[in-house]
């Protein structure tokens, strides 16, 4: 992939890197701050409603708060000519991205003298989307989500049947939240402790994220102590998954404080691998993915998901 102004060729996975290192650094991860207003937080949509998945979230949930966009919509620039619309002067879009493969004749190093065997490439590409509130001329239903898309807070007996159809066994008491992987239960404070009910639900949500690492579920690499390099690995995933969760049900995405240890742990790592952040973004929506199966309905009140199907790692990042 080049870019055509300086014909270099683009490196997306650095790119992206390099976009959370500062979000990270400026204490605005992508994953804190699900773009909000009065109607809530969203998930962000490609212009056929369909809700985009893995790192592709992060991407414009951070461009979305840079730029104060409210509408989740995105699209390409040909979408939005296909719908009538056109991409307004002077905007930029923001690349999101996706895995494709590619199959190869290499030789077969095993096969005897001449012998070819076919061999599959995984390759990352990205292309660019514009947010709806870039596009003028499009028809009237893609600006009119504040009244027709608002997300209204269910009731806290909605949100218990939520996460009760998850099926997690959660223990009340003491004053810590956490997740007891040999045990296999999470432990979360008195409902009463907490200031606000979100707050509360917002937090399971993090623990439940723990909760689907276990073996016999995603089986995830946990980490041995508190802040090694898979301990900070695997609440990278906790955040990033709950915020996903909660952009699914509509929870606040500023439960949780960033500890130092973490923070740090995460910016040595996304220094030293590009690829860190879309194999965590990965892992997250996996993690959601199977909590939303777990519930059937995919959000409090019964509404239905209607995504498409995603296979492997290529939906993971769609």
């Amino acid at each position: 992939m080049t870019d055509k102004q300086t014909g270099k060729r683009r490196d997306v996975a650095q790119e992206i890197t390099d976009r959370i290192i500062a979000a990270i650094e400026a204490g605005a991860p992508p994953w804190k701050r699900p773009w909000k207003s009065a109607f809530g937080s969203l998930r962000p949509l490609r212009n056929n409603g369909a809700p985009y998945k893995g790192v592709n979230i992060l991407i414009l949930w951070d461009r979305a708060g840079e730029k104060g966009f409210e509408n989740p919509r995105w699209m390409t620039f040909r979408q939005a000519m296909a719908l009538g619309g056109h991409v307004k002067k002077g905007e930029r879009g923001v690349s999101v991205v996706y895995y494709g493969s590619t199959t190869k004749e290499v030789e077969d190093g095993g096969g005897g003298e001449g012998s070819e065997a076919e061999r599959t490439f995984r390759f990352l590409k990205s292309y660019p989307v514009f947010n709806v509130e870039q596009v003028a001329d499009l028809p009237a239903h893609f600006y009119d989500h504040k009244g027709k898309d608002v997300v209204r807070t269910p009731p806290p007996s909605q949100r218990k049947a939520f996460f009760d159809g998850v099926g997690a066994e959660i223990r009340h008491g003491g004053d810590c939240a956490f997740y007891h992987r040999g045990e296999d239960f999470i432990r979360m404070p008195p409902y009463g402790a907490f200031d606000n009910p979100e707050r509360y639900f917002a937090t399971l949500a993090h623990e439940v994220t723990h909760w689907t690492g276990a073996p016999g579920r995603l089986d995830r690499k946990k980490g041995r102590r508190y802040g090694d390099e898979d301990y900070a690995y695997e609440e990278l995933v906790a955040e990033i998954g709950s915020a996903m969760i909660g952009a699914e049900i509509g929870l606040p995405p500023d439960h949780i404080e960033d500890h130092a240890a973490y923070v740090n742990a995460w910016l040595t790592s996304l220094r030293n691998d590009k690829r860190y952040i879309l194999k965590a973004a990965a892992e997250a929506q996996k993690a959601c993915d199977f909590v939303m199966a777990k519930t059937q309905s995919g959000a409090p009140g019964g509404e239905t998901r209607g995504e498409p199907a995603q296979a492997g790692v290529a939906g993971a990042a769609a």
